[in-house]
């Protein structure tokens, strides 16, 4: 029997999740879509039939469900008959979604690690601060949770799987490179939930360098990377999720992550940082109200969903690992190049979400064909890589590797070169 899909979430990425199950709707269910604002699933659903992205005549059902209730969520779950579920709602729902996950013996996908609403930037490795402590829990129920499944976190982890296992016999470094090149019509807006954005910015910057974890502040280290189609580009040391797995996982010493911040960007955030617009902690205003200042700033942002018509440029996300292969050493960046406007004119979507939407459902693909149903809970390095850009490739995100100056598909890079 085919799997029903339960979405959690109705935001940018949601959006490009319900469009990407629908077409693959043949490999699937039911596909139904939950939020506490069941209007902007509808709209998402109003617009899979209006870009025709069914791939055969299928339900799609919209919800009302607030996902911090563990037993609403279940209940949901146990009513929509959902086998898999992908939860691409705030990064504050991944314990409750995940234990109404173990409850009903649905599989459980997130794109990005658990936080919680009071906390930023918590010590490290952050998966053992919360979703770790659920692997025996999973592995008893026999319930699959496929951790951070987007593009990084995610596609990136299996590129850097990849790399290990076929490209390099040691490899010294990883370097995660996120650019985006792409150009908007607002002042100022994110790219993803504004309070998701900034709470990855404000807290320590955490790296892997040497075996152990580095502390340093936002915007303190900089470098410029010559990059496939995005030319030269300037990006900042940051933390970020898939280094407290990685790090964990492999065998490599050094494992950092760069993202490219225009400079506009950095003075807005640092005028919000120091007027303290940017704080997850409650205050008080003069008529007596308490308000949270970075749900404020949220509320008065652009919705990064509404930014898909303007969008044009592209994206470039990869990993620049460097070490050694039969002796020699050897450098290879493996990465992803997408489109703004092409993702708009398929599904109405910018690239961020895109590149972050995609591959959720290439994993619920892979759970769906048995390939990734491993009844247990994983991080995407700890499950084979090709299958999964195989099926990225298939779905609009294709993988390149650089080596010196060629750029080769990766399916093509295994047939001429024999990796």
């Amino acid at each position: 029997m085919k799997p029903n899909v339960l979405i959690i979430g109705a935001g940018g990425v949601a959006h490009v999740v319900a469009h990407k199950c629908a077409q693959n709707n043949r490999q699937f269910g039911d596909i139904h879509i939950a939020s506490r604002t069941p209007g902007k699933c509808q709209a998402i659903i109003e617009s899979v039939h209006a870009k025709g992205s069914l791939q055969r005549p299928g339900t799609l059902r919209a919800h009302a469900l607030d996902a911090m209730d563990v037993a609403a969520t279940e209940a949901l779950i146990r009513d929509t008959g959902a086998r898999i579920v992908i939860n691409v709602g705030s990064a504050f729902l991944n314990m409750s979604v995940l234990q109404a996950c173990l409850q009903t013996g649905a599989a459980y996908i997130d794109t990005a690690i658990h936080e919680e609403p009071d906390k930023v930037c918590e010590a490290p490795p952050w998966y053992a601060n919360h979703e770790w402590k659920r692997r025996e829990a999973c592995e008893v129920a026999g319930v699959t949770a496929i951790l951070g499944t987007g593009f990084d976190p995610g596609v990136v982890n299996a590129y850097a799987r990849l790399a290990c296992d076929e490209y390099f016999d040691r490899v010294d470094a990883i370097d995660i490179i996120d650019i985006n090149a792409g150009r908007h019509d607002r002042y100022f807006a994110t790219n993803f939930d504004p309070e998701v954005n900034f709470r990855e910015f404000t807290g320590t910057v955490w790296s892997w360098q040497d075996r152990q974890w580095t502390a340093a502040k936002m915007f303190e280290y900089r470098k410029e990377w010559n990059l496939p189609v995005v030319g030269r580009q300037t990006a900042y040391l940051t933390g970020h999720d898939e280094l407290h797995s990685l790090s964990q996982n492999l065998d490599v010493p050094n494992i950092r992550f760069w993202m490219g911040f225009s400079e506009h960007y950095i003075n807005v955030f640092t005028v919000l940082k120091n007027i303290g617009m940017l704080s997850e902690q409650p205050v008080r205003t003069a008529e007596g109200q308490e308000i949270v200042p970075l749900k404020v700033l949220k509320a008065v942002l652009p919705d990064p969903a509404s930014l898909a018509p303007a969008y044009s440029g592209k994206t470039c996300i990869g990993n620049m690992v460097r070490g050694e292969k039969d002796g020699k050493e050897r450098t290879v960046f493996i990465y992803n190049i997408c489109d703004h406007a092409e993702n708009s004119r398929e599904i109405g979507s910018q690239a961020i979400s895109y590149t972050a939407g995609v591959p959720a459902v290439a994993a619920a693909l892979l759970i769906a064909r048995g390939t990734w149903d491993v009844r247990r809970m994983v991080n995407v390095e700890e499950l084979p890589a090709r299958p999964f850009l195989a099926l990225m490739a298939e779905m609009g995100l294709k993988t390149w590797v650089r080596e010196g100056e060629r750029d080769v598909l990766l399916m093509e890079q295994a047939e001429t070169v024999g990796v």
